[in-house]
């Protein structure tokens, strides 16, 4: 089973600008490439989850969409960066285009789209992260059994809290996300290593009898 990070796309990964299918307007969020590469070094997989509502508003036609993919893809792969996923809802419950103006399960805060990610890519949710920069991206990663992360960079206005909306972590970027998930690592595999440590001294002193 791999363990991902999870990202939300407009205002995570790149730039926030409402409604965007322009690729030409597409640029990545300072820190991004930096942090992205060391958790991909360290052995995560990245997969982007994003709501774009924006298809059942009548905003961009759901085609517009392999554009974006497209040129993201390109954007990252150009810091040697590989996503190995791009999971979006194109639903609203307010919109007027069918069949996207509809509720559904995929849409954030609802989990949908990270549980449909681990099941095709082999993801182990509960080792896995949630990276966003609005509450809706902590619940659906919370929901889906991952430990979360909150981009305090201001694009959360409302901040309204509930056990499934508060974060593990708050930070600035994704290269201050990238120090703290691998920080986070490491003091697991050093407290594995003690406690291994202290077993062998225990099954040492046990057969030296």
């Amino acid at each position: 089973m791999k363990r991902a990070i999870f990202l939300d796309k407009d205002g995570t990964l790149i730039e926030d600008v409402p409604y965007n299918c322009d690729v030409r307007l597409m640029r990545l969020m300072p820190g991004a490439t930096g942090g992205l590469r060391r958790l991909q070094a360290a052995g995560y997989v990245l997969i982007v989850v994003s709501n774009q509502s924006g298809v059942a508003h009548g905003k961009f036609a759901v085609e517009a969409l392999d554009a974006v993919e497209a040129t993201l893809r390109s954007h990252l792969e150009d810091h040697r960066i590989r996503l190995i996923g791009f999971y979006y809802c194109p639903h609203h419950p307010e919109g007027f285009v069918s069949p996207y103006a509809r509720s559904c399960d995929c849409r954030k805060p609802s989990p949908g789209l990270l549980i449909r990610a681990a099941s095709e890519r082999g993801v182990d949710l509960a080792a896995s992260w949630m990276i966003g920069d609005i509450l809706h991206d902590v619940e659906a990663g919370r929901r889906a059994g991952c430990r979360t992360i909150l981009l305090d960079n201001g694009h959360e206005t409302q901040w309204q809290l509930s056990p499934h909306r508060c974060p593990d972590y708050m930070v600035d970027d994704l290269e201050s996300a990238a120090d703290l998930i691998l920080a986070q690592e490491e003091r697991a595999k050093s407290t594995r290593e003690e406690s291994e440590g202290g077993l062998s001294s225990f099954n040492g002193a046990r057969y030296a009898r």
